[in-house]
């Protein structure tokens, strides 16, 4: 089937319509309707995710701009998604990604502002990994990315890889997760290991989400979690000492729309899992830059990194980018790219990024209409460095260009 493109129609605001596929209860639907009635249109044409799951797909008309949005927070979508009757459970990603990336191609006609491959490669985080190395953005080391990467089949994987690679902290992830579900911050020296997670195993090896983040001590019971996990696939990472910021880990979420990073935000913990539910909050933006600057660098590289992560996804228009800052704000690496990252609310567009005064769903309006915006139009994606030297991580005072 050949995939819609993803660039705006030429007439824009004229006679434009958008559609979205989201759950219609979802704030992220009345966040993005909200942005789409603000600019003078009417509002989207909302396709619920569980029709779109239950009879077959849905049709959009050649001048509409379509949406895809989270199919999260539905009880009865994720069951339809992953055969569970509990949405708490942990385990059925893999089902969920097979039945997700099957239901994007049952999605026919309209103007795509989200590409179904794209979508693909980004709820892979195994092959958005390999993908983003490959692109020489800087990324966390990994035996398990890319098509060549190592199968874990269990906690013994695991334990032998750790030894192989030499990675004695390590962040182990469910290859089809989000929100940091599944996730185990894993750290071994000597005879101890411990892992921070916020995965509760219950009686019976039943794993399940939880608000509070938790520690094992026992390898028997992180056995149990990676053993239960493994069917779904997992990717291993090298876990980042993160830079901090008040004595808490920091880390930053850049949405990056039409090229350009618009919006960030800065997230901290007191816990490797800096996920806002999960505890964490928001730190101070301004603080960060002035960290960057002390150390030398340039607040425009640390963007420009994000910037290079989004363009190994150019049918695609927005995505949240989880950039991780080491120690001394010298170097950052990207942990992950999300496709749907954006749901910053109240947050408003970064300085100098033409989306000044506007929330992340209005930016990507703007975008998708290709608006004039106040200092020029968004730029389009920039092609991805390649090359010995752009695999390098990013340094202060060193530019990317």
């Amino acid at each position: 089937m050949t995939t819609p493109s993803v660039a705006p129609p030429a007439s824009g605001v004229a006679g434009s319509r958008f559609a979205v596929v989201g759950n219609p209860e979802n704030r992220r639907v009345s966040l993005f309707a909200d942005a789409v009635r603000a600019a003078g249109l009417p509002g989207p044409r909302v396709v619920a995710w569980s029709d779109v799951l239950l009879e077959g797909g849905a049709d959009f008309a050649s001048d509409e701009i379509v949406r895809v949005d989270s199919p999260g927070e539905n009880p009865e979508v994720d069951r339809l998604l992953r055969g569970a009757t509990d949405p708490t459970r942990v385990e059925g990603s893999a089902r969920w990604y097979a039945r997700f990336t099957g239901a994007l191609r049952t999605l026919r006609g309209g103007i795509r502002l989200d590409d179904p491959g794209d979508l693909a490669v980004l709820f892979d985080k195994r092959a958005c990994h390999g993908v983003l190395d490959t692109a020489g953005v800087p990324v966390p080391a990994s035996p398990t990315s890319g098509p060549g990467g190592a199968p874990v089949r269990g906690w013994d994987d695991v334990r032998a890889l750790m030894r192989e690679h030499r990675m004695p902290r390590l962040f182990v992830k469910p290859a089809h997760g989000s929100s940091a579900s599944g996730v185990l911050a894993v750290e071994a020296g000597g005879s101890r290991i411990r892992a921070t997670t916020s995965v509760e195993l219950a009686p019976g090896g039943r794993l399940y989400n939880s608000l509070r983040v938790r520690r094992y001590d026992s390898e028997r019971d992180l056995a149990a979690i990676v053993d239960a996990l493994a069917p779904d696939g997992l990717h291993l990472e090298r876990w980042v000492p993160k830079a901090s910021q008040h004595g808490r880990a920091a880390d930053l979420r850049v949405v990056v729309v039409g090229g350009r990073a618009t919006h960030a935000v800065v997230r901290t913990s007191r816990t490797p899992l800096t996920n806002l539910h999960l505890g964490g909050s928001r730190g101070d933006l301004a603080v960060a830059r002035d960290a960057v600057a002390a150390a030398g660098g340039r607040w425009s590289d640390v963007l420009e990194v994000c910037e290079r992560a989004a363009s190994c996804f150019p049918r695609t228009l927005c995505v949240g980018v989880d950039l991780l800052p080491a120690i001394g704000w010298r170097r950052a690496f990207v942990g992950e790219v999300n496709a749907f990252g954006d749901l910053l609310p109240r947050l408003t567009g970064l300085p100098g990024s033409g989306a000044e005064g506007l929330d992340t769903y209005a930016a990507q309006v703007r975008a998708a209409l290709r608006e004039p915006a106040p200092h020029g139009q968004l730029n389009p994606p920039r092609p991805a460095a390649s090359g010995r030297a752009a695999r390098r991580p990013y340094r202060t005072g060193t530019s990317h260009a």
